[in-house]
């Protein structure tokens, strides 16, 4: 099982017993504006989205989104990895935070770590990223983490805006 270690963060690799953190995230109202309703409304909706999403991409991947627990107390701060989606030639970042825990620099150390990892230990070279057109504060972390804007790209209904971080 893959984990991955930054100062104050351990991320590591979704399991089933993880569908109660996985509710209660994808149905936090700015997970729902931001990136969408993804149909979790059970607990075992939460396990089918584990088993359909994260645990599919390490098993086809190698890499998938993970979970991000705070080292100073296990607190559940979000999630973020490299995941590759059919609708995009290369891998690209996601990531997803809890609001108590915005503005702390953990979605950024989060970020840096599964980069870091994505190209020292997977060999990733291009990976993308993507975001609503409102979604400011990720477009800002984007940037910060050597993202640059690339060109628009329609996904499903939605135009979402295309970011590059090359290696």
């Amino acid at each position: 099982m893959t984990e991955i270690e930054t100062e104050r963060l351990v991320l590591r690799e979704f399991t089933d017993g993880d569908a109660a953190f996985v509710h209660r995230l994808v149905n936090e109202p700015s997970f729902l504006r931001y990136i969408g309703d993804r149909g979790v409304r059970t607990l075992d909706d939460a396990r089918r989205y584990i088993a359909d999403g994260p645990v599919d991409g390490y098993a086809r991947h190698g890499h998938g989104l993970m979970r991000v627990v705070r080292k100073s107390d296990g607190a559940d701060v979000g999630m973020c990895g490299v995941l590759k989606r059919d609708a995009l030639p290369d891998p690209d970042l996601g990531f997803s935070f809890f609001p108590e825990y915005w503005s702390q620099g953990y979605a950024l150390e989060a970020g840096r770590g599964v980069l870091d990892h994505a190209r020292g230990t997977l060999g990733l070279g291009r990976i993308l990223a993507i975001t609503t057109v409102d979604n400011e504060p990720s477009m800002r972390l984007l940037a910060r983490l050597g993202f640059r804007f690339d060109r628009m790209v329609a996904m499903g209904d939605e135009e979402l805006r295309l970011f590059v971080s090359d290696p």
